[in-house]
């Protein structure tokens, strides 16, 4: 039995595409060069794959076993790849790195810029995902580095190195000629009087907000929940309710007359972001550069 990396590779792309003909154009092969490679990829398991229709492709059975396992062999040797190239003299390589959405919005797109300049033959691999989800991630070497709300217990999960990566306090934003727009600041108490616009069920700043209303006896009043901080801000200024999101998203978002922010003046809205990542000695030395690019002060 020979399975070779490049045909489990294609196998994957024809999964997450769900057709040979998108899975083709993705990986710059002919579809009937594809096809063939899944073929011999399926006698050389003894069994099918794959279910093709007009429609696309879906997993068998045994596809679905096939796919867990060349997932995390892509992974395996991905990693060997890397790290087998970062023991040249060059800092080069792909850096694995997870934020969540205020991060990225806030703070990482002029680091990266200075980063990249800095180190041409790095290429960062950047997804969007929720502190929680980042957190695993980290810890299950999926996600070299990691950036997201520091965890409410204030301690780095067992396992991973942390670094300050940004302070980013929380705010809340309100339309135009809202009668709290008059005050300087803002409690909790205060905003709970009004509709809320919340961020998605489950994401850091919807449990911290849930939780410290709960302690404070404080009902909330959610007219609508949505997945992103700029929906969010949308929401507010078509008056559907008043939000709390972080400085970076009031900066990004609501930055025009149709707004007003106010700080949320609660010991627990001082909000800030860290950097984690897998406790290893040693790192890539693509991703100590990077640790060491976004842990400096600015």
């Amino acid at each position: 039995m020979r399975i070779d990396p490049y045909s489990l590779e294609l196998f994957l792309a024809a999964v997450r595409e769900g057709s040979i003909a998108r899975a083709a154009r993705s990986e710059h092969i002919a579809p009937s060069a594809l096809s063939r490679r899944l073929a011999d990829l399926e006698q050389a398991m003894g069994l099918p794959l794959l279910v093709r229709s007009p429609g696309g492709v879906t997993l068998t059975e045994a596809g679905q076993h096939a796919l867990v396992r060349a997932t995390r062999l892509h992974q395996d040797l991905q990693a060997m790849v890397r790290e087998v190239r970062s023991l040249s003299g060059e800092v080069s390589g792909v850096v694995r790195l997870f934020a969540n959405a205020s991060a990225i919005v806030g703070f990482l797109p002029e680091k990266l810029k200075r980063f990249q300049a800095d180190y041409p033959l790095v290429e960062i691999a950047l997804n969007e995902h929720i502190s929680a989800d980042i957190l695993r991630a980290c810890l299950e070497d999926r996600a070299d580095l990691g950036i997201c709300a520091q965890p409410s217990q204030a301690q780095t999960p067992r396992g991973l190195d942390a670094w300050h990566f940004a302070d980013d306090p929380l705010m809340v934003v309100l339309p135009r000629k809202h009668e709290l727009g008059r005050e300087r600041s803002l409690t909790l108490a205060q905003v709970a009087r009004f509709p809320q616009v919340a961020l998605q069920v489950g994401g850091a700043l919807d449990r911290l907000l849930h939780d410290q209303a709960e302690a404070a006896q404080l009902p909330l009043r959610i007219s609508v929940t949505v997945n992103s901080f700029d929906a969010q801000c949308r929401m507010v200024e078509a008056g559907l309710g008043i939000c709390v999101v972080p400085t970076s998203a009031a900066a990004a978002y609501a930055g025009t007359r149709n707004f007003v922010r106010r700080p949320l003046a609660e010991s627990w809205a001082q909000r800030r972001l860290q950097l984690f990542a897998l406790r290893k000695s040693p790192r890539l030395k693509a991703v100590q550069a990077l640790i060491d690019a976004l842990a400096a002060p600015d």
